[in-house]
């Protein structure tokens, strides 16, 4: 039975394959070194998801590609928010963050306070 983590599984690998992996591959031989059967892998795949972005030894890359933070420089890991412009739709009370071309980057959902009338 494996008694470590599925960050942990896939810490050991990326440590071990020296570049950045896709997300699908990484799942893919996190869940086989788990032995997960594949109903039990499709349960468990957004909480691997969630947890390897919280977890402070990842990166997120371009194309969901994945690497240990260690392996990256500063400006490869972290997002500048200072340029994003918050628009709120006074309609719909739908927050939208765009970046500087326009795209846009997150809904922000209203309060729960602001809703409640």
């Amino acid at each position: 039975m494996i008694t470590s983590s599925m960050c942990d599984t896939a810490y050991e690998l990326l440590n071990k394959k020296k570049k950045p992996v896709a997300f699908a591959k990484l799942w893919q031989e996190v869940s086989q070194i788990m032995g997960y059967s594949d109903d039990m892998a499709a349960k468990k795949i957004a909480s691997f998801y969630s947890n390897l972005m919280l977890d402070t030894r990842f990166a997120r890359l371009e194309e969901n590609k994945w690497d240990l933070r260690s392996r990256r420089t500063y400006e490869e890991t972290h997002f500048d928010t200072s340029k994003l412009i918050i628009d709120i739709d006074e309609n719909d009370d739908e927050g939208v963050v765009y970046d500087d071309d326009g795209n846009v980057v997150v809904v922000v959902a209203p309060k729960e306070s602001d809703t409640e009338q």
